[in-house]
């Protein structure tokens, strides 16, 4: 969600700023703003929409200065205006803040300090932070008379520990006081935050994209940590004031690997690199058989793994859609019961685990906060939690038990696509090393699911050729305002995942159904008017698939219908074919998902939509 870069250094801090800023615009926004130090004091920047906004306002009004932060705004309280962009200040306007998050006592926090005589200026939870910190340091001073220079710096970091003391619920904080204008205090719980450190500089940030022009060396703060950066480095302190010592990381990608390449989008590039996220995700992790991914990577060993008696899958919007074509896998190959939970549910549900069960929580950036409180609660009743994720040294990594990468690189798209066929490779990971585990393969058998798999990669590139005839159709197709999209057994996931791809970025109502139940409602939303898009390649259930599209037909629905290649059963029952390679039924998802993101994509772009960042929507949904 928001988006923060801090810098403090000798370089001047707009440009470096901006293109922190830029490089989180992935993550959704909706206005943005900066704050210098600048001649003893702090000079605000803020505007509402897209960044190009807030650069004009720059190159009108220049601010020069060596300390900064930046934020990308997506909003929570308030309107997007330019009173409620970050950053925000005290009354003094000397302290300024910028936040992700929800701070969920803020309106008891912002009566009382209104009381003492606060004013605030917009009607975000926000504001309360500097006002707050403002307060605490007000205090002190009262109370110690004057403070020395060299004692400012404790004196802030006392301030902000005990504001923080205060705040309830979920935040990452960037803090400037003009008056220690030498230090850029970072605070983190539930929100992701992360350092960077270059050469007599350092960055805080959401993401690393933010600094990565600078530096790869980073170092990833857990939750109750605040960090102090100087141009010489960081320390961090737990919220007791306890010094924490913690190694950098250094990051395995570099910014190059987030740019467009000649591609019209984001989106449509991570399209296209899906071959390859597959075939890096897999590298290294299926021979030797008996001595899998799971057991060399994280820990996981074969006898734990066969111990497992159910499993829980549990994530948000693609990523659930993952998870249940996961239990498809798991319960078809390995014969564990599997239940799939949406995040947002399952954490408040009283789901029955125990240390035979495993929850695997699925999510691209690993700082999910429903998928996050749903690993921390299953955690405390000793359930086993594994994580699929893209984002080395996020929140989900770190907090749960074992850890599984995906190997994607940057998705910067908003709608993900690429982080999707990664989550599923994972899964077909896991599915056969749990079968092997638990004694449901053979070493045969498991040795022909590993070379099913690696075909996957270059069967995907064959699709990939469907594009030129999926932008002819989406020609067609465009200005319709309704699609409905059927999928049965293990393709049904992807029939919900087609529909939610058109609708996040073209904004055109579309709803995914498992095809046996459109009779059950659907079937009245069916005329003329309507497109549906069925996946009716080879599987058990075809000749079901088929009577399900019968009785669209019959009802005047256009029929896009994706069908094996050769199929000849289907002809003159749909009225558009896109004929696919041919590909095992259960491992049919991986392929089968790509001519819809296509067919989202092109609709999308002739409509004139956003496609890399859809309206309203985040790519880290760090609140809940």
């Amino acid at each position: 969600m928001c988006g923060i870069v801090g810098y403090i250094g000798s370089k001047q801090a707009t440009p470096v700023i901006l293109e922190g800023l830029k490089n989180l615009e992935y993550r959704g926004y909706d206005s943005s703003g900066l704050a210098l130090l600048s001649n003893g004091g702090v000079e605000l920047r803020r505007s509402v929409g897209k960044l190009s906004n807030l650069d004009d306002l720059l190159r009108q009004k220049p601010a020069q200065g060596t300390s900064a932060l930046g934020h990308n705004r997506w909003a929570t309280h308030g309107a997007p205006s330019e009173e409620n962009a970050h950053p925000h200040t005290d009354c003094t306007q000397r302290l300024v803040v910028v936040h992700n998050g929800i701070i969920e006592n803020y309106l008891p926090l912002k009566e009382k300090l209104m009381a003492q005589g606060h004013v605030f200026k917009s009607q975000t939870d926000t504001e309360v932070v500097p006002h707050l910190i403002e307060e605490k340091i007000k205090t002190m001073k009262a109370a110690r008379g004057s403070v020395a220079k060299d004692l400012l710096e404790p004196l802030l970091f006392d301030a902000v520990r005990q504001a923080l003391g205060e705040l309830r619920g979920a935040f990452a904080l960037g803090i400037l006081w003009a008056d220690c204008p030498k230090v850029l205090l970072g605070a983190r719980s539930q929100s992701p935050l992360v350092i960077g450190l270059g050469q007599s500089e350092a960055f805080l940030a959401s993401d690393v994209p933010a600094f990565l022009s600078y530096t790869r060396k980073a170092v990833f703060m857990d939750d109750g940590e605040i960090a102090v950066l100087s141009p010489e480095g960081c320390r961090l302190f737990k919220l007791s004031g306890q010094k924490v010592e913690k190694n950098s990381v250094q990051i395995q990608w570099d910014r190059t690997m987030a740019e467009k390449s000649g591609f019209k989008h984001f989106m449509l590039k991570e399209i296209y690199e899906q071959p390859r996220a597959v075939e890096d995700t897999l590298r290294g992790r299926l021979f030797p058989l008996k001595d899998g991914v799971l057991s060399r990577e994280c820990g996981f060993s074969p006898d734990t793994l066969g111990r497992i008696q159910r499993i829980h899958l549990v994530a948000c919007g693609t990523a659930y859609h993952a998870g249940l074509v996961g239990k498809y896998l798991l319960e078809h190959f390995a014969k564990i019961p599997c239940e799939v939970d949406i995040a947002s549910e399952y954490r408040y549900r009283d789901a029955a685990v125990d240390p035979e069960t495993l929850v695997v929580a699925i999510s691209q950036s690993g700082e999910t906060a429903d998928t996050l409180a749903a690993v921390r609660g299953v955690r405390a009743r000793k359930a086993k939690t594994l994580a699929i994720c893209n984002s080395m040294g996020s929140s989900l990594t770190r907090e749960s038990d074992f850890t599984l990468y995906t190997h994607c690189g940057p998705e910067i798209g908003v709608a993900s696509t690429k982080a999707f066929v990664g989550q599923l490779s994972a899964l077909y990971l896991l599915t056969l090393h749990a079968s092997l585990a638990r004694g449901c393969f053979s070493d045969a058998e498991g040795r022909q699911f590993a070379e099913e798999l690696m075909r996957i990669p270059g069967i995907i590139r064959n699709v990939l050729k469907l594009d030129p005839q999926i932008q002819e159709l989406a020609k067609i197709f465009f200005r319709k305002e309704h699609f409905l999209y059927l999928g049965r057994h293990i393709n049904t996931p992807i029939a919900l995942e087609g529909a939610l791809k058109l609708k996040e970025i073209s904004y055109i109502h579309a709803e995914g159904y498992a095809a046996g139940e459109m009779k059950h409602g659907p079937i009245a939303l069916i005329d003329k008017e309507m497109p549906v898009v069925a996946i009716a390649t080879e599987s058990s259930v075809f000749e079901k698939v088929i009577s399900n599209l019968e009785e669209a037909k019959a009802r005047g629905a256009t029929l896009i219908t994706l069908v094996t290649e050769g199929e000849q059963r289907i002809k003159g029952k749909a009225d558009i074919l896109l004929s696919m390679p041919h590909v095992s039924e259960y491992f049919a998802p991986l392929v089968n998902v790509v001519p819809l993101q296509l067919l989202a994509y092109h609709i999308a772009h002739l409509r004139g939509c956003d496609v890399d960042q859809p309206r309203n929507l985040a790519k880290s949904v760090t609140v809940e």
